[in-house]
């Protein structure tokens, strides 16, 4: 008894030394690291979340160096400790839409007549997230504007490589616009949308279902911080923001070769533009283009910098990338002007914020009507952060009450 007394001591110190270690070494990195804006709210708080990441993704990297498991199975072991909270005035069932697993989300009460849709791809880079982390979301979403609600379950990378996302969030969409009025949905009031890279899978199903016109018509899209382009990885608030909690901007780039399961020694090449062959520079530049953000947004620092010359073996290694059905800020004139009604929204100090304001001027020149909210203190993942006791944010609440009052308006 003495020994194991003896051994469970020894274990216990163990632990907290390399508790202790990891933890300083969070703090000291965040330190280092991190450039906190000055006018940013509750800098604390993020701080501290901040830590709590340094820490998951440090400690699944070691878990991965030492075979037990992989540092995105660690993150997704994590993320499934948050319960989901399902609000009383909803029932919710767990169905399968042609293949790809959902949540559908429908408020108790009776309906005088067919209720609008909402169908939500969750964010996570693609490789992790889930329809349980983004209950609380959803959940609020149906109740508050009275609607039916789906969460799609997608299936995530590196086991299943890009195309699978965006095409199981098109064939889950498809699949309830078609069956709208078996749930209570009018499928002409069907609304898509997308927090950070599921609002990329919502750029692409809305721009491929421009398509089809053997469907209704979407009638509106939202998107949260969505990544649309990886052509210019410097424009203002990729520099800005460049080291902002809780993504910074070498983890775009990251996150992105991780998700289409590239070497990562390409980092540096994609972040500087090396990528980008020399005909797109010509097409698309008059769409990527700083010149398309207003001077408003370039008041905290930004240096015109310009591509790297154009490396074809680096372009040769991930061509995907700068196609439209992730780059969807390069899809067709024509195909803009197609789109729905649409609420973009957008977060100073995120790196992605730029995607949003160039995204948004596109469907403005393309005659479609945008609703554009701005959070002043918001950043990258803020929607996630909008009823977690102390560590909530208000520009979470801001963000989800935007998407609430647009829905409503609809």
């Amino acid at each position: 008894m003495e020994f194991l007394f003896t051994l469970l001591l020894g274990v216990g110190g163990v632990l907290a030394t390399a508790t202790g270690l990891l933890f300083t070494y969070a703090v000291c990195y965040d330190l280092c690291r991190t450039n906190m804006a000055p006018h940013f709210d509750h800098p604390l708080k993020l701080r501290i979340i901040h830590w709590g990441c340094i820490m998951s993704l440090t400690l699944g990297q070691v878990f991965q160096i030492l075979g037990l498991c992989s540092q995105i199975a660690f993150i997704r072991f994590l993320m499934n400790f948050k319960r989901p909270n399902l609000d009383p005035s909803l029932f919710s069932k767990d169905l399968d839409f042609s293949g790809v697993p959902v949540r559908v989300y429908q408020p108790k009460a009776p309906s005088s007549g067919l209720r609008r849709g909402f169908v939500l791809f969750h964010g996570g880079a693609g490789m992790v997230g889930s329809i349980d982390f983004y209950e609380d979301i959803s959940s609020k979403i149906a109740k508050e504007c009275d609607l039916v609600f789906v969460s799609v379950g997608y299936r995530l990378s590196p086991e299943h490589l890009f195309p699978t996302q965006y095409k199981d969030c098109l064939t889950a969409t498809i699949h309830f616009m078609q069956n709208a009025e078996l749930y209570g949905v009018d499928p002409s009031q069907i609304i898509i949308g997308g927090d950070s890279v599921g609002g990329n899978f919502a750029t692409v199903v809305a721009q491929l279902l421009v398509e089809r016109p053997d469907l209704p018509k979407l009638r509106a899209q939202v998107l949260i911080s969505a990544c649309m382009q990886a052509m210019d990885f410097n424009l203002p608030s990729y520099q800005q923001n460049a080291t902002f909690p809780v993504l910074f901007r070498e983890n775009i780039v990251r996150f992105g070769l991780m998700y289409f399961k590239k070497d990562l020694s390409l980092m540096e090449n994609f972040l500087q533009g090396s990528h980008v062959p020399n005909e797109m520079r010509l097409k698309y530049g008059k769409w990527i283009s700083p010149d398309n953000i207003p001077e408003r947004f370039k008041c905290r620092g930004y240096k015109p910098t310009p591509l790297a010359p154009y490396e074809p073996d680096v372009y040769r290694h991930l061509p995907e990338i700068l196609q439209t059905t992730f780059s969807s800020l390069l899809a067709e004139d024509s195909v803009f002007q197609q789109l729905p009604e649409t609420l973009i929204i957008s977060c100073e100090y995120d790196v992605l914020r730029d995607d949003s304001l160039l995204y948004k001027k596109r469907l403005e020149d393309s005659g479609v009507k945008v609703t554009w909210f701005h959070a002043e203190n918001g950043f990258h993942g803020a929607i996630n952060l909008f009823d977690v006791g102390i560590w909530s944010f208000p520009s979470g609440v801001e963000i989800l009450d935007n998407i609430i009052d647009f829905v409503n308006g609809l």
